[in-house]
């Protein structure tokens, strides 16, 4: 058997808004409720499991790798919404995307704070 990633929990203060933020923000399915979670499911197999707290929340950094179609698709969410976004996780780049590897890149924020990034090329894929 392979090695594959398959799902991570991620803690949120209403797992329902932030789950329905992240699939409609990436054009998703919308999420499942699984138990105490609501699932988002990206299409590699991959899922995001919401699972809301009354505990403060510590942000996480995620990141999906997506094609040029659909960064045009996310990038317009993020600007219809009046989102702030940056072209960097240190957030120094204010309003801008990057262009790492030669692809688009663009960090923003989910209502918990979790830092969300969409890129449509890995990290070090020009070498």
């Amino acid at each position: 058997m392979t090695i594959q990633f398959n799902h991570t929990i991620v803690h949120a203060r209403d797992s329902h808004a932030s789950a329905v933020f992240l699939a409609e923000i990436l054009g998703l399915a919308a999420p499942v409720p699984f138990g105490p979670f609501r699932v988002v499911q990206a299409d590699n197999g991959v899922s995001l499991d919401f699972q809301q707290t009354a505990a403060p929340v510590t942000p996480q950094h995620y990141a999906f790798l997506i094609g040029e179609a659909e960064f045009d698709a996310v990038f317009a969410r993020i600007r219809e919404r009046g989102l702030p976004f940056w072209a960097d996780p240190g957030k120094t780049r204010t309003g801008e995307i990057n262009h790492g590897d030669g692809g688009r890149g663009v960090y923003f924020e989910d209502p918990d704070g979790h830092v969300l990034e969409v890129l449509t090329r890995p990290y070090g894929s020009s070498r």
